[in-house]
C-alpha cells in the first residue's frame, strides 16, 4: 500500500502555525498526523495488507517519526522529490491512500486551502474541472495503474476528489468554517473513522477503477501574477492562454504531472 500524507487535513488543524515547525503547536499536531497515518495502516492491516510505503508530502516532508510508523512501513522523506507527493509510487502497489489532504487554491471555504504553492498558484483545473492536490496526484496513480481508494480531510477536499476518483472511500474528519476555522471530530473518533475507512477500502479493492481522467488531458494553472505564467512558459508543452493562465496538454499522465511539478519548483524558487 502507498500512503501520501499531507498535514492540513488533520483533525484540529486550522492555522499555519500548527503545521510548520519548529514550534510547540507543530510538535503536537505532527503527533496527531502520525496517529491518523497509523490508523490508516492499522485498518489496511486488518484487511490483509502486508507492505506499506509512506511518502511524507507536507512542507519540508520530514514530519513523521519513522520508528513510530505501524506495519513496519517504509518511510520516504525529504525535499525535492521528482514526483513530489507521489514519489515512490509505481506499478507494484495495489492501492494508494491520501491522508490529511486539503481543499484547492480556489476552495475559499476550506481550511488552509491551497494547491502546492499558495504564494504562486491561484487555481488548477484538470480537463476543465477544478481540482486540488488529490486530482493532480491521481495522474500518477493513473500512469502506474494504481487505484486511489481512500482520502481523509474536510468535506470540500472529498468533494473535489470525487470527479477524478469516483467511489473513493472518504473520511471527513472536520467541517471547514473558513480559511482558519473548522469543527473537528475528536482525534480518537477521527482515527477510528480513518481506520474503518481503510479497512473497508481494502476489502472492496477489486471493485475500484483507476482514476477517471480522460486522455489526452489538459491542466490549466492560474497564477497570482503574470510573472509566474511567463516563467512557466519556458517549459516544454506549456502554453500561455491568458495573462496569468497557462495550459499543459499531453496524452501521458506522468509527463503531464512532471511538467506541472516543474512549474511548482520554478515558482517556489522565486517565492522562497
Amino acid at each position: 500500500m502507498f500512503l501520501s500524507t499531507d498535514m492540513e487535513g488533520t483533525a484540529g488543524v486550522v492555522d499555519w502555525g500548527q503545521v510548520r515547525g519548529p514550534a510547540q503547536e507543530y510538535e503536537y499536531y505532527r503527533g496527531q498526523l502520525q496517529a491518523e497515518v497509523n490508523a490508516a495502516i492499522d485498518g489496511a492491516l486488518v484487511a490483509g495488507a502486508t507492505e506499506f510505503l509512506v511518502n511524507d508530502s507536507h512542507s519540508t516532508m520530514q514530519n513523521l517519526r519513522p520508528d513510530e510508523l505501524h506495519g513496519r512501513a517504509g518511510y520516504l522523506s525529504g525535499r525535492h522529490k521528482p514526483l513530489y507527493m507521489m514519489e515512490g509510487l509505481d506499478d507494484s502497489f495495489d492501492a494508494a491512500l491520501f491522508i490529511s489532504y486539503h481543499g484547492s487554491a480556489s476552495s475559499t471555504s476550506s481550511v488552509l486551502f491551497h494547491t502546492y504553492n499558495p504564494r504562486a498558484i491561484a487555481e488548477v483545473r484538470l480537463n476543465g474541472t477544478l481540482t486540488g492536490e488529490a486530482g493532480v496526484n491521481a495522474l500518477v496513480a493513473l500512469a502506474y495503474g494504481v487505484p486511489v481508494v481512500l482520502i481523509s480531510g474536510d468535506r470540500v477536499t472529498i468533494d473535489e476528489a470525487q470527479p477524478f476518483c469516483p467511489g473513493i472511500e472518504s473520511v471527513v474528519v472536520k467541517e471547514s468554517v473558513s480559511h482558519n476555522a473548522a469543527l473537528s471530530l475528536h482525534p480518537e473518533t477521527a482515527r477510528e473513522l480513518i481506520r474503518d475507512g481503510a479497512q473497508r477500502a481494502l476489502r472492496r479493492l477489486a471493485g475500484f477503477t483507476l482514476p477517471t481522467i480522460t486522455l489526452p488531458a489538459e491542466l490549466t494553472i492560474r497564477f497570482h501574477n503574470q510573472a509566474f505564467a511567463d516563467l512557466a512558459c519556458a517549459l516544454r508543452d506549456v502554453e500561455k492562454v491568458d495573462e496569468r493562465v497557462v495550459a499543459i496538454r499531453n496524452d501521458n499522465p506522468l509527463h503531464l504531472f512532471r511538467t506541472f511539478i516543474a512549474t511548482v519548483f520554478l515558482s517556489r524558487a522565486v517565492t522562497d
